[in-house]
């Protein structure tokens, strides 16, 4: 079983950055996959960005430009590095791994970009 935890959400003005962290339990090198997913008010969740193995990265067309997805291997650590948030972005934002047939999610942190 992994657990993934993540933090660094909150209230941020348009224009602002934030930094998300996701700890996994389980060893990140060995993830096949780690992802980053947001689900925003009455909206259905939209993948965001996929960091793989060999750590290629893969960003969805809607943040491109804007937000990086990362990992420290070491650390367990996955990130998100979100910069020039728009109120568009407001969501509850969740990492997610795959290890093998299992997919695994945590419990998501919310951003909110308003004035």
């Amino acid at each position: 079983q992994v657990q993934l935890v993540e933090s660094g959400g909150g209230l941020v003005q348009p224009g602002g950055s934030l930094n998300l962290s996701c700890a996994a339990s389980g060893r990140l090198f060995t993830a096949s996959a780690m992802i980053w997913y947001r689900q925003g008010p009455g909206k259905q969740r939209e993948w965001i960005a996929t960091i793989d193995r060999g750590g290629r990265t893969s960003i969805a067309h809607s943040v491109e430009g804007r937000f990086t997805i990362s990992r420290d291997t070491i650390k367990n650590m996955l990130y998100l590095q979100m910069n020039s948030l728009k109120p568009e972005d407001t969501a509850v934002y969740y990492c997610s791994g795959e290890w093998g047939s299992n997919h695994y999610f945590g419990h998501g942190t919310q951003v909110t970009v308003s004035s």
